[in-house]
């Protein structure tokens, strides 16, 4: 698939790290040669250099015969015009970032694909329903739903308290005969290993698990999870991601918001009625205290700075708080994190990526997950008819070993894959996948 990535920022460099590997035709254009010039010593990737809103620079980048045209500069006008312009230049599919809510509405959405643009990303707003999906669930790290929930991939931690500790799967799947969940990855050391039968559950391991509905409190049981409650809240940063997490959660729960810039906070104060607006400095441990973080059930730090957030989760996590998470947007600082005993990273551009990627795969992909912690991927596929994998039982499929089928939504009921299991065309079946094995698994599903 040939690929044009408008704009070398965070976002951009992120998507082309991603697909420079799968064996995808990158080209990015960027108006400043420093970031060119990283971006092609790092990746097997072409570049050019102009504005993206150049009719000149698309043509010489190649928009005619684009598969995709995706713009995530910092400039929500120039990523908006350069979609159009890109379509009406022959490229097949359009994807803007944006920082702009209204544009998400259906009548405005309308607007744009009349006008040449395919799909809209608002990593802001992605980043701030990833929060809100975390603490709505249990006491995991991570949670991603597939197909409303049919089936959910849960990540976290095994501590001392985990039945399956030292556990191979396969004994850890006799704890309890009926299969209703499926470990489809470890992380272990920075290591992401799919794991086969005679694999060993290990303390600190981070664990991926696939289940449905029924299987969540088994899940939470045998891993030594707990049920997290959410009662009170203290957000640091009252940044658009501050901003919108807090507008979802001020109705359920009791919401107090720190943030540094005193005209920011009346703005905050009209928004936000139901929630405590508090003007200070966060990094301030005795501000912290005078809050009552003590007693506060989750602390999510979403300012603009990494170590910031990292470092007042940290003192939250000393001071008692249950569930801590932090919006880490240098990736190198994930695993660091994850170690200081943060429960959750957000990172926005692995949201994003997260979004775009699904586009990028030669299939029927509604949903595609890039993770934190980790090198790999999960995939949720439409099968089509008459592909490869409804032809056999999947033990009888010859799957590629750095990838495993997790589990499969049957009108809209999910279950776990067996190895007797038969797809059928028209499920949705959920893969857990290293990035060297998705250009191969894609043709199993067409």
């Amino acid at each position: 698939m040939k690929i044009i990535i408008a704009g070398a920022g965070e976002v951009g460099m992120y998507l082309a790290k991603m697909l420079a590997t799968e064996h995808h035709q990158i080209v990015v254009l960027d108006t400043q040669e420093d970031r060119l010039e990283e971006v092609s010593t790092h990746f097997d990737v072409l570049t050019v250099q102009g504005s993206a809103t150049s009719f000149e620079k698309l043509k010489e980048a190649g928009v005619k015969t684009a598969d995709l045209f995706v713009a995530v500069t910092h400039e929500l006008e120039v990523n908006i015009t350069a979609c159009i312009l890109s379509k009406k230049l022959g490229a097949k599919r359009t994807i803007a970032r944006i920082d702009n809510r209204e544009y998400l509405l259906p009548i405005n959405k309308a607007q744009f694909i009349s006008l040449g643009i395919d799909s809209l990303v608002y990593p802001q707003m992605l980043a701030a329903k990833e929060i809100v999906n975390l603490l709505n669930q249990t006491g995991t790290s991570e949670v991603f739903n597939f197909s409303g929930g049919s089936l959910s991939l849960y990540v976290f931690r095994l501590d001392e308290n985990a039945m399956v500790l030292n556990k191979t799967l396969r004994e850890a799947a006799k704890i309890d005969d009926e299969l209703v969940y499926r470990a489809v990855a470890i992380t272990r050391d920075g290591n992401t290993i799919i794991p086969r039968g005679d694999d060993v559950f290990l303390e600190n391991d981070i664990v991926y698990v696939i289940t449905n509905q029924k299987g969540i409190g088994k899940m939470m049981k045998y891993s030594g999870q707990k049920k997290l409650d959410t009662h009170d809240i203290m957000i640091l940063g009252g940044s658009r991601i501050g901003l919108r997490t807090a507008i979802s959660l001020q109705e359920t729960s009791k919401v107090k918001l720190i943030e540094y810039n005193k005209e920011k906070c009346f703005e905050l104060a009209d928004i936000l009625p139901k929630a405590m607006i508090i003007n200070g400095d966060g990094r301030n441990i005795d501000l912290l205290k005078e809050e009552g973080v003590e007693k506060m059930d989750v602390f999510i730090a979403v300012t603009g700075d990494s170590e910031t957030n990292i470092l007042t989760c940290i003192q939250a996590k000393r001071l008692g708080v249950q569930k801590t998470i932090a919006a880490v947007e240098n990736t190198d600082y994930i695993n660091l994190a994850e170690n200081l005993g943060i429960d959750a990273m957000i990172n926005k551009k692995l949201i994003t990526a997260s979004y775009i990627m699904r586009f990028t795969v030669n299939a029927d992909v509604p949903s595609f997950v890039c993770l934190t912690g980790s090198d790999a991927e999960v995939l949720e596929f439409n099968v089509r008819p008459g592909a490869k994998i409804t032809k056999a039982p999947l033990k009888e499929i010859s799957f590629p070993k750095e990838a495993i089928i997790g589990g499969v939504i049957r009108e809209k009921k999910g279950f776990i894959a067996r190895g007797n299991t038969q797809v059928l065309a028209n499920d949705r079946v959920v893969v857990f996948a290293l990035p060297t094995a998705i250009h191969r698994i894609e043709r199993y599903f067409n």
